[in-house]
């Protein structure tokens, strides 16, 4: 039951972080997953470990760091996508 909360949990925090941006995250429900679970990690590593916690997420830490990454993420793919225009 643990894991699929952690699921739940982390696709949440990647909508978040995409609704704040206005972006949509690339893969759907699986890319809010991915983007919630590495943001977490990339949150708590640079924020460390504070806020409220929940599926093993602490939520402040693990939004902002899903935010940069769907921002990362979105400037390179727009790179990407004005390098094959050209």
């Amino acid at each position: 039951m643990g894991l699929i909360w952690s699921l739940i949990v982390g696709g949440i925090i990647g909508w978040l972080a995409g609704m704040i941006l206005g972006r949509d995250i690339p893969g759907g429900v699986i890319g809010n997953i991915i983007a919630g679970f590495i943001g977490a990690w990339l949150g708590t590593a640079i924020l460390g470990h504070w806020g409220p916690e929940i599926g093993g997420f602490y939520i402040i830490p693990a939004l902002i760091g899903a935010v940069v990454l769907v921002l990362l993420v979105g400037l390179i793919m727009r790179a990407m996508g004005r390098g094959k225009q050209t």
